[in-house]
């Protein structure tokens, strides 16, 4: 008897169509196919952002994939037990590491202050010794953004929530957090945002990094109470920050953040996601499951 083919369902909220062509063409021993209300069950769905409808509909999925890295904006539709991955890189790391860089270059080499001049002055220049970088967050993206650091020469730690090995030194856990800070000229979010890591970031963290200390965020905007970094930029603890994420999104014109003199802002585009390298990713982790292997990626409860 001939084997059912595999069915694979697409439910974006917009551009799906280009990326369940280029699903079917990376998996052709499957189906794929753009959800609608009142599709066949299939058996595996690669998701962003799917209405309730469609885990009401879909109840014999084996496994969803998540269309980007980040999962918390529906992680809570997605039915208990039902195996969730993320994409992992894909080529993002390159995008972000290459977005930290330029924020870490403008104010180590002090491009900041030379926009700011209004007169011929050669400023003296620092050693990047002086400018250890703080990862908060250590997972691929994470590795990816602290290579090129590295290689330039730049003191790179990072802060994970349980203890682990690394290629850079890691502190471990919220005891270890203000030590960490301590130590951090400039502070890279790269965290999850989850029920733990929602307001990490606020007035006493920023004041537990040394007077005159940048942030970078690419992560999530709700890690951060936008109204205590706005107080520690205006005191001096924060020198300058440097946002592609904030709470909300997009940020109302009238925010006071688009007008603050520290502040630089983008609009959640410091690593998109990769189309082609995502769907084959995508095809390789449907084609292991079937072959019954573990694949990496998959998001707990928690929300990583």
């Amino acid at each position: 008897m001939k084997r059912k083919p595999l069915q694979v369902s697409v439910c974006l909220p917009s551009g799906a169509e280009p990326w369940a062509e280029a699903l079917q063409a990376a998996l052709p021993e499957a189906r794929v196919t753009l959800w609608q209300p009142g599709d066949a069950p299939a058996d595996y769905a690669l998701i962003w952002h799917p209405p309730a409808a469609f885990f009401a509909e879909q109840g014999a999925l084996r496994a969803v994939f998540s269309a980007g890295a980040g999962v918390d904006a529906f992680i809570d539709r997605v039915p208990p037990g039902l195996p969730l991955y993320r994409t992992e890189d894909a080529g993002m790391g390159a995008l972000m590491a290459e977005y930290v860089l330029h924020a870490l270059l403008h104010w180590y080499r002090g491009f900041d202050r030379y926009d700011a001049q209004t007169c011929w002055q050669m400023l003296p220049p620092e050693a990047r010794e002086d400018w250890s970088v703080g990862l908060l967050g250590y997972g691929v993206l994470g590795r990816a953004v602290a290579q090129p650091l590295k290689a330039l020469g730049f003191p790179v730690q990072g802060w994970v929530r349980s203890p682990r090995q690394a290629d850079i030194p890691l502190a471990a856990g919220l005891a270890e957090l203000p030590g960490f800070l301590a130590r951090t000229r400039l502070l890279v979010a790269l965290l999850p945002l989850t029920p733990e890591t929602r307001g990490l970031l606020d007035a006493q963290r920023f004041a537990q990094l040394p007077r005159g200390a940048c942030f970078v965020n690419v992560a999530r905007g709700d890690l951060v109470v936008q109204a205590d970094l706005m107080a520690a930029l205006d005191s001096g603890q924060l020198h300058a920050a440097r946002l592609d994420v904030c709470s909300p999104e997009p940020l109302p014109p009238e925010h006071p953040l688009w007008r603050h003199p520290g502040v630089r802002l983008s609009p959640h585009v410091a690593a998109h996601t990769p189309r082609a390298a995502a769907v084959a990713q995508v095809a390789g982790k449907i084609r292991a499951l079937v072959r019954g292997e573990a694949v990496s990626g998959r998001v707990g409860p928690q929300g990583y």
